[in-house]
């Protein structure tokens, strides 16, 4: 299992050692880092990660009051020089409270905790591919299982899906179906696309330099630079 995280600190050099320690830990993937607060939310917003590491003193906005406004929406392992907060982190539901220079020990027991906690959310929402849902195809209502989706496009709060039988919308935005989604049959393939994986028929490089993938309905989507290293790297592919 992936775990996905970004690691929030003001401080280049805490960082770096922070990466340099996650690096050991091979079930951790840091998508991304911020170095401030208003940075972070919008990194967060876009790129769902599964946890934050986030220190407490920034510029601006601390992190306490970030975590603050991100409620439920993230795993939070806050990752500090001062253990005065303890109390006011774990009143905003922190997962875990690290004080820097962080002992490698603590770490391992922070990440198989977020493990476990990525685990049982993943178990408790993914839909399974039998699942059921009745959309509308023009005047007619027609019941489909998940897997015949082939992709769903983001329309606004609203998302288009693309099955055998034609397009239809559900009243959801793309966020939250990809909370629902199973990543290993469907991926992100971009801020507008989720795409099913057994889909994607053959995949070119893009001008720029993401890939454009044709699906089994003959549909060309792009997939952002981001996601097409991500997708090589979950497909195993070498690079093109």
């Amino acid at each position: 299992m992936t775990i996905k995280v970004i690691i929030v600190d003001d401080e280049r050099l805490a960082r770096n050692e922070l990466k340099r320690l996650l690096a050991k830990h091979s079930q951790i993937e840091i998508i991304d880092e911020a170095k401030n607060a208003d940075e972070a939310k919008e990194k967060i917003a876009e790129q769902k990660p599964d946890a934050i590491f986030l220190d407490i003193h920034m510029p601006g906005v601390t992190g306490l009051e970030l975590a603050e406004t991100l409620g439920d929406d993230v795993n939070i392992i806050f990752c500090t020089a001062y253990d005065q907060f303890a109390v006011d982190a774990f009143s905003l539901n922190a997962m875990d409270y690290l004080v820097k220079p962080v002992n490698p020990e603590r770490l391992a027991e922070s990440i198989a905790k977020l493990e476990k906690r990525v685990e049982q959310a993943k178990e408790k929402t993914s839909l399974p591919d039998d699942h059921k849902l009745m959309v509308k195809y023009g005047e007619k209502m027609r019941i489909i299982q998940l897997c015949e989706i082939i992709r769903f496009e983001s329309i606004g709060n609203h998302a288009a899906i693309y099955t055998p039988h034609g397009k239809a919308y559900l009243h959801s935005s793309l966020n939250k179906i990809e909370k629902k989604l199973d990543e290993a049959n469907y991926f992100r393939a971009s801020r507008s696309d989720i795409v099913r994986l057994d889909a994607i028929t053959s995949m070119e490089q893009s001008i720029g330099y993401g890939l454009l993938a044709t699906l089994t309905n003959g549909q060309t989507i792009e997939i952002s630079r981001r996601q097409a290293t991500k997708l090589k790297q979950l497909l195993e592919f070498t690079q093109l």
